[in-house]
């Protein structure tokens, strides 16, 4: 594989991987502006997973829900299915159908 080639695949992976921890902060403010604990909602959806650091670091950049924009439904759900975390979205659907009763 050529430099400029090795050099492209670098880029493409560390914009994939800021793309991620974008929806994980997504769904890390959200939780927050709905009082839901990421983590909890998190190893519900991945129960054989141990830690998860990204979403630690999100959850340093999250802000108290009275100082954060609204985060749609639709949104987090949307960003959840783009990256493939469809368990994650069934929770999240879970945790809005408890809200909308």
């Amino acid at each position: 594989m050529s430099n400029r080639n090795k050099e492209l695949e670098e880029a493409v992976i560390r914009n994939y991987q800021q793309e991620e921890n974008m929806m994980i902060l997504v769904f890390a403010q959200w939780c927050i502006n709905h009082g839901l604990d990421p983590e909890a909602l998190y190893r519900r959806a991945y129960p054989h997973q141990e830690n998860n650091l990204p979403l630690a670091q999100a959850l340093e950049l999250t802000v108290p829900k009275e100082e954060a924009g609204e985060i749609a439904d639709d949104t987090v759900l949307g960003v959840l299915s783009l990256f493939g975390n469809e368990e994650l979205a069934f929770i999240v659907t879970e945790e809005i159908g408890k809200r909308n009763k």
